[in-house]
């Protein structure tokens, strides 16, 4: 791995035919930094703009070896489409033999699982403007028909200055018109009670309020430390619904009123009366004094930033991909070329796996936001410049108009003032 994570401006900066597709060979791997459920992150630098991105790498056969294809490629789909502020937002996607890759936003702050365990004490206030820039994130997802399904301190980040993202779509999904989902999914002790309801006795399903339900667990838990009720992914849901019914969750007596009716109302058994819009969390009393504009467009700090000097992550990762890898990512290249040359390809996988692993390639989605974005630029400097030669084409007629109207006025004004009209 490479030690180095200045940027060498020396050097000159290659460059990459704008119709090729972005590929492996673009990007620079500077180091390991975590490890996720579907595969492991990387921070990587583009060679031809020297931009910082985290590159999410999946190895193709461990995901079809553990069923978990469709998950990636729904993520995949549903990052494509979307771009927030507050989300980790997917810029380049792309295959090779070995692996699937995602390269998304870099957040060097750490994620909020990462300072609870290092003991940070999150202060009210703190909290209140996370609260705040995760609500608009959460209801731009609702806008494009998506309920996030695991909201939570492991998959909250923040970047330098201590914003908050939500990453990891592993298990979102997308609700058409006013339909409600019904499958059990995400991590229990954030699962909302009609989940669980939905689950046991196939109830009516559960719909966005979910999140917002995550989202008031992850606040009393960065708060407090702790979470308000007592469950684990080894709970049965039959002791977590009992829960839900026989205990009252207990408010510190340190926090405010205001907070206090703030985490009552997202922590709502009922979906119905819960919390689970921007516009009723802007009637609560206590969000009052929130300038919403400033917060989308991160113009309130946040009370805690994180250490600028070093990594917020856990060094195993990079120890981990140098020592126990056995494909590491920075021999990929003499890998797949070695690979080539003695024609060692998936020919010795069973037919079925063969199979499997062409489907994947055939279904994974190549995506670049970039080439995107300078398409619409393009389109909307396009349309602008229709619309001034219109604009003008529309003054140079009203001159001539005007010069009509001035030329029969003076004709008028003529004729007034000529003694032949007495």
């Amino acid at each position: 791995m490479h030690r180095n994570m200045g940027v060498n401006q020396t050097r000159e900066l290659p460059v990459f035919d704008q119709d090729e597709d972005v590929n492996f060979d673009h990007f620079q791997i500077l180091r390991a930094i975590g490890k996720g459920s579907f595969g492991k992150v990387c921070i990587v630098q583009k060679r031809d703009t020297r931009k910082l991105y985290a590159m999410k790498y999946m190895n193709k056969h461990a995901c079809v070896e553990r069923d978990e294809v469709r998950h990636v490629c729904r993520e995949l789909q549903i990052l494509q489409e979307i771009q927030h502020p507050f989300l980790v937002n997917l810029w380049y996607s792309f295959q090779d033999e070995e692996d699937m890759f995602m390269v998304v936003d870099l957040l060097l702050g750490g994620d909020l699982r990462y300072h609870l365990q290092q003991n940070v004490q999150f202060k009210e206030e703190t909290v209140k403007l996370y609260i705040s820039e995760l609500a608009l994130a959460l209801s731009y997802l609702q806008s494009c028909h998506i309920i996030h399904r695991d909201i939570k301190p492991d998959n909250i980040l923040l970047d330098e200055h201590g914003h908050v993202h939500i990453t990891d779509f592993n298990v979102a999904t997308l609700l058409k018109d006013s339909t409600r989902a019904s499958s059990m999914a995400g991590t229990k002790p954030y699962m909302a009670p009609e989940m669980f309801q939905s689950f046991v006795d196939g109830g009516p399903g559960y719909s966005y309020a979910v999140d917002w339900w995550a989202l008031g667990i992850t606040a009393y838990e960065l708060l407090r430390g702790w979470r308000p009720y007592d469950i684990h992914s080894s709970t049965a849901v039959e002791d977590i619904m009992s829960m839900f019914r026989c205990e009252r969750v207990r408010y510190s007596t340190s926090w405010s009123n205001g907070m206090v009716n703030l985490l009552r109302l997202l922590l709502s058994k009922d979906p119905d009366i819960r919390l689970s819009c921007v516009s009723d969390m802007q009637r609560v009393p206590y969000l009052a004094d929130m300038n919403w504009d400033a917060v989308l467009e991160k113009g309130v700090s946040p009370g805690f930033t994180p250490n600028r000097g070093r990594l917020n992550c856990d060094p195993v990762f990079e120890l981990e991909e140098m020592i126990l890898e056995s494909k590491p990512l920075h021999k990929k290249k003499k890998r797949l070329a070695k690979g080539k040359r003695t024609n060692k390809s998936s020919s010795t996988l069973p037919p079925h796996m063969q199979q499997r692993l062409e489907t994947v390639r055939k279904e994974f989605i190549i995506f670049n936001r970039d080439k995107l974005q300078k398409q619409s630029d393009g389109a909307k400097k396009r349309s602008s410049l229709k619309r001034e030669e219109k604009l003008q084409e529309g003054h140079s007629n009203n001159d001539t108009h005007t010069v009509k109207a001035k030329t029969k006025t003076h004709k008028d004004l003529a004729k007034t003032l000529s003694p032949d009209s007495h």
